[in-house]
């Protein structure tokens, strides 16, 4: 590869996996491997029941010495998990004895076992008076059975321009998925993919606010299952319509734990398999939730785009996204309206990076491609690293490009602040490719990032490097935009 278009300075920050960094998870025996096999469930529970009750007290005081220093809600999640066993009975003679069984269906989960990588970053919500910008940073971490996860860092850039972040928690948490409103537009679209927007989406969603709950769609759905004599394929709406449901909810952390261990945890049908690369921005016009982010919703076979919003990295909430722009993966939101009206880069053709709009920050029904690979590093595909970032000179986006034996780059566009269909320059060689030293990784041959941060003139750029670790690169926001080229149609 060439050398970079401008000066990047490498931070010497390098967060690694760290297998340590556990959460607690309800562990089904016998449901556990890949192919059929039937739940032990039955027996294990029988086999608790038959202990003395002395080797019950005993069994339960050693998991408590083991594991009481690793995890902040131990008790109280074995609890959990026997209720959600079936085990709790009025024979049991003692809460130590439900409490053993709840153990016996928990495990623990190493959620950065196999690569933390592919980090965005925002300003905190919370910022110090001492001069120094603190910063959010997302992380995806990817444990075993490759399932991803969405964890936090914290840290700050100095007055210097020096990049700091912050040791984290030690105890890693996830929080209970609880309800949250619907959206008519996107189950009307999610319907409409499924081939079933018709009489009787319309029979059970028309009838209903643009945003409403669980309890009145039930209702809804409740009266389409009594007029089943009289229309077709209600069982497959009201299927549909109930799957589509779930996979919009909220969490909520104790304020008083630490951002850095708090865990999104996949919750929905549509993630199971993982919650992957949050571009997260902060919205700067007051005209939705202050931070957002899009994800990519993976269920082990389809992918999906899912939309994260919280006001204060507390409280979250989850909801589908929906469109033929919102298809795939990789959209980025701009951090503000266009011309009334929300904006974002789309990837849905693949191959090839797009402009859409929304009215309402969840359907994304059209895109215009804007850019498509030219050039040898970029051939395979193009698709952007994050969200704009707004300069007097225009939109810059962090872009990536594949080329040859697969390999990520990073370089960059310039967009019109007005018209951000248009664009007015681009990188001829790439900002970062893979260090020669560091091929290898848990994808060889990459360098990817889900969103940087400007400070005044300084750009920081969190990276992945081999999708196994984050590094963290910065550079001049002027040098950059003064080495973006117009399109060669443009040049003179």
């Amino acid at each position: 590869m060439n050398q970079p278009p401008v000066p990047i300075t490498d931070s010497n920050i390098e967060l690694e996996p760290d297998p340590n960094r556990v959460i607690l998870r309800f562990f089904a025996p016998g449901l556990e491997d890949a192919g059929p096999g039937d739940s032990r469930a039955a027996q294990v529970i029988a086999r608790i029941r038959a202990l003395s009750d002395i080797d019950a007290a005993d069994a339960m005081r050693s998991l408590e010495e083991r594991f009481s220093a690793r995890h902040t809600d131990l008790t109280e999640t074995f609890d959990r998990h026997a209720t959600l066993a079936g085990c709790r009975s009025a024979t049991d003679p003692s809460p130590q004895r439900s409490r053993l069984l709840g153990a016996t269906f928990t495990h623990e989960y190493a959620i950065e076992a196999a690569a933390l990588c592919n980090p965005s970053i925002v300003a905190h919500p919370l910022q110090p008076d001492n001069g120094e910008v603190a910063f959010v940073l997302s992380t995806r971490g990817i444990g075993e059975g490759h399932r991803s996860s969405i964890g936090f860092r914290t840290g700050a850039i100095a007055t210097d321009g020096r990049i700091r972040i912050d040791p984290p928690g030690p105890r890693p948490r996830t929080a209970d998925a609880e309800p949250t409103t619907h959206h008519r537009g996107v189950l009307h679209r999610k319907l409409r993919a499924l081939n079933d927007d018709h009489e009787n989406a319309a029979f059970v969603l028309n009838s209903l606010p643009e945003h409403f709950s669980d309890d009145q769609l039930r209702q809804r759905l409740a009266a389409l299952a009594a007029d089943a004599a009289t229309r077709r394929h209600t069982t497959t709406t009201i299927a549909n319509l109930e799957l589509l449901a779930q996979c919009s909810y909220r969490v909520e952390f104790p304020p008083s734990s630490d951002l850095s261990e708090r865990v999104l945890w996949p919750q929905s049908p549509v993630e199971t398999h993982g919650m992957e690369d949050a571009r997260f921005v902060e919205i700067t016009d007051g005209s939705a939730p202050r931070y957002c982010a899009t994800y990519t919703a993976y269920d082990g076979s389809t992918i999906n785009q899912n939309l994260l919003t919280t006001e204060d990295f507390v409280s979250f909430e989850m909801s589908p996204m929906a469109g033929p722009a919102a298809h795939g993966k990789g959209l980025a939101l701009f951090p503000r309206r266009v011309g009334g009206r929300f904006v974002a880069l789309s990837r849905a053709d693949r191959e090839t990076n797009s402009i859409a709009y929304s009215d309402d920050l969840r359907c994304w029904d059209s895109a215009t491609t804007i850019q498509t690979p030219r050039r040898a590093w970029e051939a395979l595909q193009l698709g952007n690293c994050g969200s704009p970032i707004e300069t007097a000179e225009g939109w810059l986006v962090l872009t990536h490009g594949v080329g040859p034996m697969r390999t990520y780059s990073i370089a960059a566009i310039l967009l019109d602040l007005h018209e951000p269909h248009r664009v007015l320059g681009s990188l001829e060689q790439p900002l970062l490719t893979p260090p020669a030293d560091r091929p290898g990784g848990y994808v060889p041959n990459v360098v990817y990032t889900c969103g940087a941060l400007a400070v005044g003139d300084l750009l920081v750029i969190p990276h992945g490097i081999g999708d196994r670790t984050i590094a963290v690169a910065t550079l001049s926001l002027s040098a950059l935009l003064g080495a973006i080229q117009p399109p060669p149609h443009t040049q003179t």
